[in-house]
């Protein structure tokens, strides 16, 4: 069975990224303060409570991909989309929330460490990569992918983001991650 993913519009494709449009998505956020390389683990078990039933009717929320995780950033307003940036801060981390749901039928969490928010509309390059998810990977693959755009002439918005698509338990070399920077 596949795991659910937000549906989107490609727009462009070049060898090494997209330009994909996407509609408003539901997430399920928290702020952690931790470096990149422990964000995501501290996150991961807030949220996975609230989707494994942590929540007021008690129900359970199906996995959807990817978590995506930002750093804490002043410059990005909290109605921004948020991914993942580094920042003294700390970091924001979102699961994506299934499609059936919406802000107002979705279960009101038992923590209150978790925020449900809807993300506008937004239109975002993509570059893919395999891998380990270490900070390291993650600053190389995105300073080849700002060049690429650069490059191209294609002027980003914000901070960059990591979307992952796989479980913490799936071997490092066949990992599924994305960078995402919100474009004009």
């Amino acid at each position: 069975m596949a795991i659910e993913e937000p549906k989107y519009t490609l727009e462009s494709k070049t060898s090494h990224y997209e330009i994909r449009k996407y509609g408003p998505i539901v997430v399920a956020q928290t702020k952690i303060d931790s470096d990149f390389e422990n964000a995501g683990n501290k996150a991961f078990k807030i949220l996975a409570g609230y989707i494994f039933g942590a929540n007021k009717s008690k129900t359970k929320i199906e996995m959807t991909a990817p978590v995506n995780q930002e750093a804490v950033s002043e410059k990005i307003d909290m109605t921004a989309p948020v991914t993942q940036t580094k920042d003294t801060s700390g970091f924001i981390v979102q699961f994506t929330m299934p499609q059936k749901y919406t802000l107002e039928t979705l279960p009101i969490p038992d923590d209150s460490r978790v925020e449900l928010r809807q993300l506008p509309a937004r239109k975002v390059a993509v570059y893919t990569y395999s891998g380990s998810w270490s900070e390291s990977r993650y600053a190389e693959k995105l300073l080849s992918f700002k060049l690429e755009l650069s490059t191209d002439k294609i002027t980003t918005i914000g901070e960059p983001s990591l979307a992952r698509y796989n479980s913490p338990f799936q071997l490092w070399f066949l990992r599924r991650n994305e960078i995402w920077l919100e474009v004009e």
